[in-house]
């Protein structure tokens, strides 16, 4: 989400990098002026007159900022002369990361290990809520404007009043951890540029909106973003709205739909393993539940039947039902259906892994030694089990750091089996530097 924050920031700064910032006091003066305009019955009907109004409170909104841009080192806001000598500094921690904190009598600002301001938060505000006063007068311009000269101009306003909410937003939720806060600015941003004449559903303003609303336990909200989610068909990445919704769901006690969510994000996105957890935890501790989880899979399995995803998901499942001859089947039936894809690969050698971890479990919990003998050679043998697929899925796999740890874990394998072939230390050694 940082990342995200900073590259609005920087659209902003660009923004409006060439225009006048009014200095508080004059700003303040200008928003009474314009009001005094806009409540004057010979101009309230003029639309120039709203837009004069709104622009005023989006000056009022910046003057406090000044000149200073986010992403700017200390030392070139000095060379600009668009900071002054703070009231006082204070070493804090954010997220982790130490920041210099300086209090500007009006406003803090923050500024990162390397002397780069990163946050500006405003404590005085020449108006409160001045995007709020300045969206309605931009929908009533909008509204007296009859025949649409400033539509453009208005539209670009909007979108600038949703961006700043949802900058001041994402602020408090990846700084300030202030989830409430941040909920309420998002949901703003989301509900900003759906105003006339914009009117425009924002899909990562609300899904945003709802997934801070849940974090913040206000479920009722949450719902209202997710399910304009839903009615956009925007899902988010990988699916990960229908986890989220069915939570949101069962926390309102509505259990059935939160079931029918998990379903449709099944049915869109099986390989989501978020959707496939929750519909394993809803169904298994129900009697019968194994049976209608499978028949899921079965109907995933008709409506998508070269769909290998299908097939992981219908193994993971066997795998914790403890069924491990059809596991292992539908493991392999996903290979012969993606035979160039690792993830298949990945999930049998993960599978084999997993069930030689249960031996050796089993043989630290047992004194006879024939028994845990016997139970050293199973996980010696599904060791050796998981050394081809896993091997081939690094094969195929492009340069990243996932497929380190795939050659990490090929090599700790064979460290296990070292001592049983040579050829388990040689490849230990090539995935040692493989791994690194």
């Amino acid at each position: 989400m940082k990342r995200i924050l900073i590259a609005l920031a920087v659209l902003l700064a660009v923004q409006v990098a060439d225009a006048q910032t009014k200095t508080p006091e004059a700003a303040k003066k200008a928003v009474e002026s314009a009001q005094a305009a806009a409540e004057n019955p010979k101009k309230s009907g003029k639309f120039v007159t709203w837009l004069k109004l709104a622009s005023a409170y989006m000056d009022a909104y910046n003057a406090p900022t000044g000149n200073l841009f986010l992403n700017t080192p200390r030392v070139q806001l000095e060379q600009m002369m668009a900071i002054k000598k703070p009231v006082s500094v204070e070493q804090v921690e954010l997220e982790g990361a130490p920041y210099m904190k300086e209090d500007h009598g009006d406003k803090y600002l923050y500024f990162d290990a390397q002397g780069v301001l990163r946050i500006i938060e405003v404590t005085k505000p020449v108006c409160e809520d001045a995007l709020a006063s300045a969206l309605e007068a931009y929908a009533k311009a909008a509204e007296l404007d009859l025949k649409g000269s400033k539509t453009k101009d208005i539209k670009t306003a909007i979108e600038m009043i949703g961006a700043k909410y949802f900058e001041e937003g994402m602020n408090h939720y990846s700084y300030f951890s202030n989830m409430a806060k941040a909920a309420e600015l998002v949901g703003k941003a989301a509900d900003a540029v759906q105003t006339a004449p914009l009117s425009k559903v924002d899909n990562t303003y609300t899904y945003y909106a709802g997934y801070i609303y849940m974090l913040a336990g206000n479920y009722e909200q949450a719902k209202k973003y997710f399910d304009k989610c839903v009615e956009v068909e925007y899902y988010a990445e990988d699916g990960n709205l229908f986890p989220a919704l069915a939570d949101v769901y069962m926390k309102l006690g509505d259990e059935e739909a939160g079931v029918a969510a998990l379903k449709k994000g099944f049915e869109l996105f099986p390989e989501n393993a978020n959707v496939l957890v929750g519909l394993i935890n809803y169904y298994l501790p129900k009697e019968g539940g194994e049976a209608d989880l499978l028949d899921l899979i079965a109907k995933a399995k008709q409506a998508m039947p070269d769909n290998a995803s299908i097939y992981r998901v219908e193994g993971d499942i066997y795998k914790r039902l403890a069924d491990y001859e059809k596991a292992e089947a539908s493991y392999k039936a996903a290979i012969d259906m993606a035979p160039d894809s690792p993830d298949a690969y990945i999930s049998l050698g993960g599978y084999f892994i997993d069930r030689g971890n249960e031996y050796f479990n089993k043989g630290q919990e047992t004194f006879d030694q024939k028994e845990y003998d016997a139970l050293m050679a199973q996980y010696d043998e599904m060791c050796i089990a998981s050394l081809e697929p896993l091997e081939k899925a690094y094969s195929l796999m492009p340069e990243s750091d996932f497929k380190k740890n795939i050659a990490a874990t090929i090599k700790q394998v064979c460290f296990v089996l070292r001592n049983k072939d040579a050829k388990f230390m040689e490849k230990y050694e090539l995935y040692n530097e493989l791994s690194k």
